[in-house]
């Protein structure tokens, strides 16, 4: 794993972990990607309400929206292909998606 992109459905904040209603599985999705991210894999997170240019300007993304409306965020894209949508990842699909990212560091018996 090199990258992962995600694109957020319209929320407050860039990680949605603001407000006073508070969707539980943000942070636990926010303390994933850190976790990815300290392994060397570039993070790149997009919200609709805040950065609207990111999701016009990728043809996928855009053609996902146009026939399934913003139901179908959030996306998560790991090196170039889809892999989620219309949810965050479940429990078992971030560790995963961890030891994924230690294995290709090379980090994953330290």
């Amino acid at each position: 794993m090199k990258k992962i992109i995600i694109y957020d459905p319209p929320m407050c904040c860039s990680s949605g972990v603001c407000g006073p209603e508070v969707d539980p599985v943000l942070p636990r999705v926010a303390g994933m990607l850190a976790q990815i991210e300290g392994q060397g894999v570039t993070v790149e997170r997009f919200n609709l309400a805040q950065q609207p240019l990111a999701f016009a300007r990728n043809k996928e993304i855009r053609a996902l929206l146009e026939r399934e409306g913003t139901e179908a965020l959030p996306v998560f894209n790991i090196d170039g292909k889809m892999v989620l949508k219309g949810r965050y990842p479940d429990q078992s699909e971030r560790a995963a998606w961890v030891r994924q990212a230690r294995e290709t560091s090379g980090t994953a018996d330290k």
